[in-house]
C-alpha cells in the first residue's frame, strides 16, 4: 500500500508521515529531503542555481541514499551524511529554485518510484498524489496557517542551530514566498489531488490527526 501526504512547507508532513509509517509498520520517505540534498550538493560545489546546463551535468555524479539506524533515517549524498546540513535557512530559501526544474524532478521521481516497488510506504512531498503516485491507495493534503508553520520552523532551527540568530518574521515571509512559488510553478505545482483528504493541522494535536489518518487507512484496507 502507498500512502501520500502532500502540502506546503512546515505543515507537519514529515512528523506525521514518520509517525503514521511507524504505527502502520510501513517505510517512510521524506521526498523533500531529496530536493534539499540536491540543493546542498549544488551549493557545496558552488554551482549557480540558475545555470541549468551546468546543474544537469554535475547531477550525473549525484548519488542519494537512505540509511536507517533504528528510528532515525540519515540522508547521504555520495556517502556523506547531510541530514543536518540540508535543514538550514539558506536551503529553505533556495530549494524551490532547483525543485522547479523538470530534469531534476524527473530524476528524483524515478528514485521515488524505485523505492516504492517492494514496500508499503508513506511518502510526503508536494506532488506525490498528483504526479508521482496518482494511484496511491490513500492520499492526504495537509495545510496549516503560515504563522503556525513559521513558529514550528523557528523551533526546529533553534534546536538544530542554538547559537545562530534566527528571525521569526523572516521565516514566515520565506514560507509565504515559497507557497506562492511552489503553487504557481509550471512543473509539478503544489496542488491538492481531487481524491486527497484535506486536513488543517494548524491547531490539532498530532495524536488527533493520526487518529483521523489511520481511520481513512482502515477504511481503505476494509
Amino acid at each position: 500500500m502507498i500512502i501520500v501526504i502532500d502540502g506546503p512547507s512546515g505543515a507537519g508532513k514529515s512528523t506525521l508521515a514518520k509517525r503514521l509509517a511507524g504505527e502502520l509498520g510501513f517505510s517512510f520517505f521524506d521526498t523533500g529531503a531529496m530536493y534539499r540534498s540536491v540543493c546542498w550538493y549544488l551549493l557545496d560545489k558552488n554551482i549557480p542555481l540558475e545555470d541549468q546546463e551546468q546543474i544537469e551535468e554535475v547531477l550525473k555524479d549525484f548519488h542519494f541514499q537512505l540509511r536507517r539506524q533504528g528510528d532515525i533515517t540519515q540522508f547521504l549524498v555520495n556517502d556523506q551524511d547531510v541530514s543536518q546540513k540540508i535543514r538550514t535557512t539558506e536551503i529553505d530559501k533556495k530549494v524551490s529554485i532547483i525543485s522547479a526544474y523538470p530534469f531534476v524532478r524527473k530524476a528524483l521521481v524515478h528514485l521515488q518510484e524505485e523505492f516504492s516497488q517492494s514496500v508499503s510506504a508513506v511518502f510526503e512531498g508536494r506532488d506525490m498524489g498528483t504526479v508521482v503516485f496518482p494511484k496511491a491507495e490513500v492520499k492526504f493534503f495537509l495545510v496549516a496557517d503560515s504563522k503556525v508553520r513559521a513558529e514550528r520552523r523557528y523551533m526546529q532551527l533553534k534546536e538544530l542551530y542554538p547559537n545562530t540568530a534566527i528571525n521569526l518574521d523572516e521565516i514566515q515571509s520565506d514560507i509565504l514566498k515559497r507557497d506562492e512559488y511552489d503553487s504557481n510553478r509550471e512543473c509539478s505545482p503544489l496542488k491538492r489531488a481531487e481524491d486527497a483528504h484535506l486536513i488543517d493541522a494548524s491547531h490539532l494535536p498530532i495524536e488527533a490527526i493520526l487518529k483521523v489518518m489511520k481511520g481513512y487507512v482502515a477504511e481503505q484496507k476494509a
